[in-house]
């Protein structure tokens, strides 16, 4: 189901031969490396890709692990603080190793093997963000077998419906994705006796964990290795969450997944029948798991997805093979998540979401942050901005949203994006202008999330789209100069240096943005979300005893309530 990098065609002179071709983690060098490898064995595409995969998959549960070990009383600010730079600490060690190895592939036996540690240096640094993250988690909930706030809120409701659904009982809403139900019902009778609410704990860590690496996979689909990471894995880190993962990580791959969809469809008319209609079948019943897992974001997403698929139809190349393509994709779809989307049409017109939250009484234009429906105290919201009102990023992304349709305007990648952040804004708006008249949210400040993310790739895409320009250039120069050697050299600096960092500066700036998205985890008593790893470390255990550093040694069968004078 992979689909062949967007953007490659943009480079159009014929590259030079050598390990310093290309542009840094180009989409070019990434289909010229694939024309060069055999097809068979390790050095084949799919064999490279399922060791990228096995790489960033370990490198997620590495640091998890390695806390475990950790001697440390998770309630306690300085041993939070020493916690996060233990973490930090392996987490450096390791990336560096890899870049090293990267270094060492550039300069033995004449860089030959220096794509392959590319690959997987960036697959590594994608798992070992996420598992910083999860590492984080795995520190908050020392001491206590309670997930993030135990039996209490969503944590409370998702342990009940899928210790229903495991025993064959319907769970207490149709409406409710019920993949995560059921993988965690499944989990717990396979791991945990049964026990749902001590294995939610484990799904939160682990959800964690796949994070980085399910995401990255997922913009493989589309870009090369580091381009992939910068562009793809360092946007959705704005949205990773260790208290109930799934749904953030449905929205992060369903981006791409739709995108090389349409990317897809644009080249279906000149494909061949097998796998024409195999990739439509594949791309169908990916997107059904999604559905399954949380369907919200496609409800935000559909319009913009309608527009472009209709946008890049390949109405003159082979309008029989689009429809093929398309018709595949939905008969797929519907033999994975059919049942599911019936209940959801037809309950899903009765399901009324009355619940108003910290963020229904904001500026709805307002989404560049999320303070979440547990806010503690703040001040003035939305944060005051130097220009109208708006501040200095928002100013940017729009910028950025405007430069990537200029620079991209006739690529599905940048048009999709676009379209599906729009596709959100109008939803949010027209939901948002029914509240008062209905009384109902419809959860529709959770388009935050998606406009966040789409807004972020943007910026992200401009500097894909003129690197992309740059490496055009750079080998328009290069070729140049082989027919006239006495022009002199290139200006542009070598492939490898900027490969080399570009994985320094990304494994800084994943490092920083892990910790500090752990650290919002950290247990405390403020009302925001720390107080869920701390109810945790508060509620009596099935054995009757308390948690190892319940505050005082006192725990209760609810565990500590002080959270709920925040939200009234």
């Amino acid at each position: 189901m992979t689909v062949s990098t967007e953007g490659s065609a943009a480079v159009r002179p014929v590259p030079p031969s050598g390990p310093a071709a290309h542009a840094p983690g180009s989409s070019k060098s990434s289909d010229a490396d694939r024309a060069r490898a055999p097809r068979g064995g390790l050095r084949s595409r799919g064999g490279l890709l399922l060791l990228e995969a096995a790489v960033a998959f370990a490198a997620a549960l590495l640091l998890p692990l390695l806390a475990r070990g950790f001697k440390l009383n998770p309630l306690n600010r300085i041993a939070q603080v020493s916690g996060l730079a233990a973490i930090q600490l392996r987490f450096a060690l390791v990336g560096l190793l890899f870049i090293g190895a990267v270094v060492l592939a550039m300069r033995l036996r004449g860089g030959r093997h220096f794509d392959l540690a590319t690959r997987l240096a960036a697959a590594a640094l994608a798992g070992l963000a996420s598992g910083f993250v999860a590492a984080g988690a795995v520190v908050a909930l020392l001491g206590t077998p309670w997930p993030m706030f135990g039996l209490n809120g969503d944590s409370g409701r998702i342990v009940e419906w899928a210790h229903a659904v495991a025993n064959g009982q319907p769970s207490g809403s149709p409406v409710y994705p019920p993949m995560p139900l059921y993988t965690l019902g499944y989990y717990a009778e396979w791991f945990h006796g049964g026990n749902t609410a001590y294995a939610f704990k484990d799904l939160q860590i682990l959800g964690a964990a796949a994070f980085g690496p399910l995401v990255y996979l997922a913009w493989r689909m589309l870009l090369s290795p580091v381009r992939a990471l910068a562009f793809g894995v360092v946007p959705a880190f704005a949205l990773i969450d260790s208290y109930k993962p799934y749904s953030q990580t449905v929205l992060v791959l369903l981006i791409p997944v739709l995108v090389a969809m349409v990317v897809a469809l644009r080249r279906s008319g000149t494909q061949g029948w097998r796998p024409l209609l195999l990739k439509g079948a594949g791309f169908g019943a990916v997107l059904g798991v999604l559905f399954l897992t949380y369907s919200g974001w496609f409800l935000w997403s559909a319009a913009g997805v309608l527009f472009a698929a209709l946008l890049y139809f390949p109405w003159k190349t082979g309008r029989l093979k689009g429809a093929a393509f398309m018709g595949s994709a939905l008969a797929a779809f519907l033999v994975v998540a059919g049942r599911y989307l019936m209940v959801m049409l037809k309950e899903g017109q009765t399901t009324k979401d009355y619940n108003f939250r910290f963020d229904n009484f904001t500026d709805p234009a307002y989404y560049l942050m999320w303070r979440t429906d547990m806010p503690g105290k703040v001040g003035d919201w939305p944060p005051p901005g130097e220009f109208g009102g708006v501040g200095l990023f928002a100013l940017v992304t729009f910028v950025c949203l405007g430069a990537a349709i200029w620079l991209g305007l006739r690529k599905p990648l940048v048009v999709t994006i676009a379209a599906m952040f729009i596709s959100a804004w109008v939803m949010r708006m027209y939901i948002a202008s029914h509240m008062y008249e209905t009384q109902t949210v419809q959860l529709y400040t959770r388009t935050n999330n998606q406009l966040l993310y789409c807004g972020l790739i943007l910026c992200a895409l401009v500097a894909h789209l003129v690197s992309l320009k740059l490496a055009e250039r750079r080998t328009a120069t290069e070729a140049a100069q082989s027919a006239a050697p006495a022009a002199g050299r290139s200006g542009f600096p070598g492939r490898e240096g900027a490969v080399i960092g570009t994985l320094c500066a990304l494994l800084l700036l994943l490092g920083t943005v892990s910790s500090s998205m752990s650290d919002r985890y950290m247990p405390a008593q403020d009302g925001t979300y720390r107080i869920l790893p701390w109810v945790s470390h508060t509620i009596r255990q099935q054995d009757g005893k308390c948690p190892k550093f319940a505050p005082k040694g006192e725990c209760s069968k609810d565990g500590d309530q002080s959270w709920l004078s925040y939200i009234r």
